[in-house]
């Protein structure tokens, strides 16, 4: 049952333990209810029977003390069981999806955009926070205890408990038929609010680029229209909701009548008791109390089980990166032996395309290994394998002989300092985002790797200097100072294989000059992959690998490539007419 409960609503073992609790906590609460109207019961047996015998008066006001006692003390155990147990589950339950997509591949995220991520930590989880402290454990609890209460009835007298209860399938089949038009509505609100997001986000990193084209009333008049969707189909929904709702509480209603209908027929025929009609009038308002609530959460249920717990589940059920988390490499060479790669992402334009079909060749320790060739050829994608951010589907990668797809990503991770062409930066200090590349560094550690990487001129131009505060993704450092504090980072981890993502492709020639004096002595005896479409970059390679159409077309120095005359001697002389261009 805990692995049913686990699955069903995205729980961990010890949330699907609390979720039994909470549901025999219900059942508990809902069944203490029932003890008054046993009083009562009891208190007009008497009444009508010529009054309440001597010394019993003591006994119902005992009992009716001690049923709130119980009424009281089951709602203590309620609260306990279903709040601060689910809280604490919601907690535990975005840290586990935050653990989750820390292992997972990176491909996972090629299929999913950022407010698609977004919406499922943030917006599912604290509609799942709700439903599992308000809807979930009150639905199976009411069920339950009506379910045994309605047992009860049946022994009592089963003729008034089947006009009484008739009405319970009618009411819970309504909703459960409709329940595919529920969940059809509420997934295009989902969809159309994660597109509203979308836009949003995309209008705020994009103003400058849409004030700069004329383009924001265009732009704003469809955001506009996303918005208005996201109000149209919420009310769409809301309504569909309320309609059925409706239905079944008038079903519900309806039982009623038919309980004092069928009674009063009992009553005139002497097949009855005037108290059995009174205990039934009785027990039939306090039955539906629950079952109207549970009614109301049943589509609750249904919607989370399908949409939040469904989103959330296929995360947490991705298979995951393993692998040992000791390092047996003899050395940092590494080897690609007939690799073959594929994007397998449903919402990419390249959906099933094969990258890299069968890539063979060797990056040695102490070199430096350029990979060029033509744009879309996989030179970026031979770079992340190489790191195992993803996962090849043919072949075999190794460093120092250590087969990389063994290795748990992160213990390999501490071999490789990564410098790529689009930087990230934290709204922290300078020194702060530096000592990301080894959280352990004293500052001196830092400001000598800021040095190397020529960061430190720059820095004590700054208002409070190593300690200024830089802005989201440092926004308030130039192109060639966020790469230096890339390089620095690179510099204070001090790995022994470097891998270099285009790292000077859009600066000016100035910061290029710096950049390249720093890389120059961040590469020394190290592994080294460099990425770079400018062929005055890889001209000193060691080694040049050619990828062109997922293969490697030719590899070596770059004059045996130009004698060779073939793709990397083309690249260089289109790149040599391109630098002699000028207006004329």
């Amino acid at each position: 049952m805990h692995e049913k409960l686990k699955h069903t609503f995205a729980l961990s073992d010890k949330g699907a333990k609390d979720m039994v609790k909470a549901f025999s906590a219900c059942i508990l609460h809902n069944l203490s209810l029932m003890v008054p109207v046993v009083l009562l019961y009891n208190l007009i047996g008497d009444l009508l029977g010529g009054g309440i015998p001597e010394g019993k008066s003591t006994f119902y006001i005992a009992g009716l003390a001690m049923a709130l006692g119980l009424i009281m003390l089951t709602y203590y155990i309620q609260y306990n069981a279903t709040f601060f147990a689910t809280y604490v589950e919601s907690g535990v339950r975005r840290l586990s999806l935050a653990e989750k997509l820390r292992k997972i591949p990176l491909s996972f995220f090629g299929k999913k955009d950022l407010s698609d991520l977004t919406t499922v930590l943030m917006a599912d989880c604290a509609t799942l926070e709700g439903g599992l402290s308000h809807w979930v454990p009150e639905f199976i609890g009411s069920l339950i205890s009506t379910l045994l209460i309605a047992a009860g009835l049946f022994v009592f007298d089963w003729r008034m408990a089947l006009a009484s209860l008739w009405v319970l399938p009618v009411s819970f089949g309504i909703i459960l038929a409709t329940a595919g038009i529920m969940r059809i509505r509420q997934e295009k609100v989902t969809e159309v609010s994660i597109a509203c997001s979308d836009g949003i986000q995309e209008c705020l990193e994009t103003l400058r680029d849409l004030k700069a084209n004329n383009a924001e009333d265009g732009y704003l008049k469809g955001l506009d229209k996303k918005i208005k969707d996201v109000e149209k189909y919420t009310v769409i929904g809301e309504l569909t909701n309320a309609v059925f709702h409706t239905c079944g509480r008038m079903v519900l209603k309806v039982g009623i009548a038919t309980t004092v209908l069928a009674g009063g027929a009992l009553l005139a025929g002497g097949e009855i008791t005037l108290l059995t009609f009174f205990a039934f009038m009785i027990l039939v308002s306090r039955v539906y109390d629950p079952l109207i609530a549970a009614l109301d959460n049943l589509s609750a249920v249904i919607m989370i089980r399908n949409i939040q717990c469904r989103r959330m589940d296929e995360i947490l059920s991705h298979p995951e990166q393993e692998g040992r988390s000791e390092l047996t490499n003899r050395g940092y060479d590494i080897i690609f032996d007939h690799v073959g790669f594929s994007y397998e992402c449903s919402s990419s334009l390249n959906s099933g395309e094969t990258v890299l079909k069968d890539v063979s060749f060797t990056a040695k320790q102490g070199q430096v290994t350029a990979l060029v060739g033509p744009s879309g050829g996989g030179k970026t994608t031979v770079s992340r394998l190489a790191s195992r951010f993803w996962d090849i589907q043919k072949g075999k990668i190794t460093v120092g002989g250590m087969d990389i797809s063994k290795i748990e990503p992160e213990t390999l991770m501490s071999l490789y300092s990564i410098v790529f062409q689009d930087v990230t930066l934290f709204n922290n200090t300078v020194m702060e985002n530096i000592r990301l590349g080894r959280k352990d560094a004293t500052d001196a550690e830092v400001l000598e790797a800021a040095r190397l990487a020529n960061v430190d001129e720059s820095a004590e131009k700054l208002p409070d200097k190593w300690n200024t505060l830089i802005g989201e993704n440092g926004c308030e450092l130039s192109g060639g100072e966020r790469q230096r504090i890339s390089i620095a980072r690179a510099f204070l981890k001090n790995a022994p294989i470097i891998l270099l993502d285009e790292a000077t492709a859009s600066l000016d020639v100035e910061n290029e000059t710096l950049i390249q004096e720093s890389l120059s002595r961040l590469i020394e005896n190290k592994t080294v992959m460099i990425i770079a479409h400018r062929m005055r970059t890889v001209a000193g390679a060691d080694k040049i690998v050619v990828l062109s159409e997922g293969t490697v077309a030719e590899q070596g120095s770059s004059d045996m490539l130009l004698k060779k005359d073939g793709i990397y001697a083309r690249m260089v002389k289109l790149q040599t007419q391109s630098q002699n261009w000028a207006m004329e």
